[in-house]
């Protein structure tokens, strides 16, 4: 397997411009990598690295379009601390990807920034919320039909320690193996979903396959021990962007990244035949959503 990562020399947020060769590669669900790219905190923002942040009912801590922080816990200086430096990396965030992808500009779609201080290595979760297998993003009760998931991520962590993925096998690979697996989709139990508010919307045949291939990647450890992947190191000071619902990866070791997700219609792509969306309706004979 070619390696699934491509690292770019950028080492200004406001200094990206678009690369057909990167955003080729980004389409084709590889990793952008910025080694060179870091975001700095502020001195006394350093006192919010710690797990203690992090309420104990939530995962991450998130700030929300409007503003509001989400997760933490402190008095009112500490969460205007914390709401400062995600919305400060949301800003650079979005800084990056619009110089490198100004076509999407218009029809991006922003989503929560998230700050995770909590360590990955200590985190227990069920097989199918356990990120430290192999898998693209899929989201049982959010349907999306089709819109893509673009993520910007930076590694914070005062102590050296990299983010450590798995990042697996090209996404049409992916799921020529895991289609023929896939339980068939029935609408009237996606109605049934929707009617009981398992689902927040109607889950489309497209949802329902991405959750068929989330699943299947994750319940099969051989695939997870023995799949096309490679092991990539982002150190303290890197980014690293890529189509999290297009990337199969997984994330074994790390402590304090920030994150933003942004929403991106799948036609309003510089290619949309390659977003999952084309390749499963191809790969199927017809429309999904």
């Amino acid at each position: 397997m070619e390696t699934q990562l491509v690292e770019l020399a950028l080492d200004d947020w406001s200094a990206a411009t678009p690369n057909e060769a990167w955003i080729a590669a980004l389409e084709a669900g590889k990793v952008l990598y910025f080694p060179r790219l870091g975001f700095e905190l502020q001195p006394q923002e350093r006192a919010l690295l710690t797990p203690a942040l992090l309420s104990p009912d939530v995962r991450n801590i998130s700030l929300d379009a409007n503003g509001r922080l989400k997760g933490a816990v402190g008095d009112e200086a500490v969460q205007q601390l914390a709401a400062g430096m995600v919305g400060r990396f949301r800003a650079q965030a979005q800084q990056l990807i619009h110089g490198l992808l100004p076509h999407y500009v218009p029809a991006l779609r922003l989503a929560p920034t998230s700050y995770r201080p909590a360590q990955v290595e200590t985190r227990v979760q069920s097989w199918r919320a356990d990120d430290r297998r192999l898998h693209v993003d899929a989201f049982p009760s959010r349907p999306n039909y089709g819109e893509r998931i673009l993520r910007v991520f930076t590694n914070v962590n005062p102590d050296g320690a990299p983010r450590v993925w798995r990042v697996g096998e090209p996404f049409e690979d992916i799921a020529r193996r895991f289609l023929p697996r896939a339980k068939p989709y029935a609408r009237w139990q996606a109605r049934l979903l929707q009617a009981l508010h398992v689902t927040k919307s109607f889950r489309s045949e497209y949802d329902h396959l991405m959750l068929q291939l989330h699943d299947g990647m994750k319940s099969d450890l051989d695939y997870q021990k023995t799949s096309p992947q490679e092991n990539a190191e982002f150190p303290p000071g890197s980014v690293w962007v890529c189509f999290s619902d297009q990337t199969s990866h997984a994330v074994m070791a790390g402590q304090y990244m920030l994150e933003q997700t942004l929403h991106l219609d799948a036609a309003k792509q510089y290619n949309p035949a390659s977003s999952p969306l084309a390749i499963l309706s191809r790969l199927t004979g017809r429309p999904l959503v």
